[in-house]
């Protein structure tokens, strides 16, 4: 190995700790939660707690829907939008839970979501 190359390896090769912040993870789990569900990450509340060695992410957030005169005119915006609001939560935990675990390399247990509001869109899917 050339010199540069054998120093990276051996670095990545000691001991040591490498640590993820708490509101490092609680960031990223704002983004997933915010992309997921159609609002911006600082509309979202993140907590998190021990669960059996694992990490329980608790989020409350408002969620993007169409306006009901949107949907009086057409009921097809619902299904334009991803389902129902409990259809999109579920989903969204999945999503979530996976987003987080891969941009952070955490272990989660499971994502608990209160949808604590709604805010109007006239656009379809909120990805």
């Amino acid at each position: 190995m050339s010199g540069t190359a054998g120093a990276v390896h051996t670095a990545a090769m000691a001991g040591g700790h490498t640590r993820i912040s708490t509101q490092a993870l609680t960031s990223v789990a704002q983004a997933a939660a915010a992309e997921a569900l159609g609002v911006t990450p600082q509309e979202v509340r993140a907590e998190w707690s021990d669960d059996d060695g694992l990490l329980a992410l608790s989020l409350v957030t408002p969620i993007t829907v169409p306006s009901l005169t949107a949907v009086l005119r057409d009921a097809g915006r619902v299904t334009a939008f991803g389902g129902s609001v409990w259809d999109r939560a579920v989903a969204a935990k999945a999503e979530i839970l996976h987003r987080v675990t891969e941009l952070s390399g955490a272990l989660l247990s499971r994502v608990d979501i209160r949808i604590s509001g709604a805010s109007m869109s006239e656009g379809g899917r909120v990805h």
